[in-house]
Order: structure tokens, then sequence, then C-alpha cells
């Protein structure tokens, strides 16, 4: 239905689609399906050098279902939103992340894009940040809290690397 719609392709349906189902409209799960956008592929195409005619679709898939192991195997401790583990969607934008930043410190690496540049820029702001998650996936209630990473309470970790660490994923 939503790809009926002038301008509107598969990503952006997906991405629509995926916000509708935060609300009481539809009900479908996350991990049912996903469409890769084109940040997604250039961030697949920076991790992994051959996919072995492996779609992105089902890359994405198979690192979501692998997610545990992987975090075993790279020794890393993954806390979750509240016992969520990743989705399809929350992969999906990984890539997409990973695509963005490897464009500026690792621009000899060129996704299928061909991008080069950054349309925006983080700027942190000094005023208070209020998140909110749809009470349909986020049951428990969360405070606000400032934009300083060192005042706010977040529920995951993030595990900071050095530029000479690099992590080469095998799909098996």
């Amino acid at each position: 239905m939503l790809r009926a719609y002038p301008t509107i392709g598969d990503f952006l349906a997906y991405q629509y689609a995926t916000d509708l189902n935060y609300s009481p409209l539809t009900n479908f799960d996350e991990m049912e399906f996903v469409v890769p956008g084109p940040g997604a592929k250039d961030g697949i195409r920076k991790c992994f050098s051959d996919l072995g005619g492996t779609s992105a679709s089902d890359t994405i898939r198979a690192v979501t279902e692998r997610q545990d192991k992987c975090f075993a195997t790279l020794a890393i401790n993954f806390t979750s939103l509240w016992g969520r583990p990743l989705q399809l969607i929350d992969c999906q934008n990984l890539f997409c992340e990973v695509g963005k930043y490897a464009r500026v410190k690792h621009p000899e690496f060129v996704g299928i894009t061909k991008r080069a540049r950054i349309k925006q820029r983080f700027r942190p702001k000094p005023e208070i940040v209020c998140y909110w998650y749809p009470p349909k996936l986020w049951r428990k209630p969360r405070n606000c809290f400032s934009g300083s990473a060192r005042e706010a309470q977040v529920p995951f970790s993030i595990k900071v690397l050095d530029n000479s660490f690099s992590v080469r994923l095998t799909l098996r």
C-alpha cells in the first residue's frame, strides 16, 4: 500500500511500516522482514569483502540471528534495552551508521553508492534531552537526562576501539 504512493520506494516504505508498527495500527514481528537502505548496503560492503552471493537482507538477518555468538567471540558485553535483543531494523541501522563512520575514517573504502560526504555532523547540545519510546515495545518508563554522556544513565554500553583495532566477521 505504501509503495503505491509516488516517490516512496522500498526502503522508505519499510521505514514507514516499521514506524506504524510501533503504534496500535499494525502488529508484525520486527524479525519478519528487512529492507536495507543505501547506507546499510554501503556499510555491509565495508564490513564484508565477499558475501558469496548473499543478499544484503540475508546478511542483516544472519548478523542479527548470530548477535549473541558475535558478542561472545569479540568479548563485547552488550547490554540490551530492557532485555530486547537487536532486531533486523536495529542491525540495518547499525550497518548504515558503519557506512557513515567509514566514509569519514576510511574514505579509501568506497561503498556501493559512492557517497563521499556526510550530510550532517554531530554537534552536542547542552539542553535536556527527553527520550520517548513507543509504549508498545518499551514497557518501562524512562527519565529525561541531559545530553552529556557522562551524566546520562543509558541502558547500553559502548566499547571504544583505537584506530589499530580491526575485526573481520565471517558468516558461516
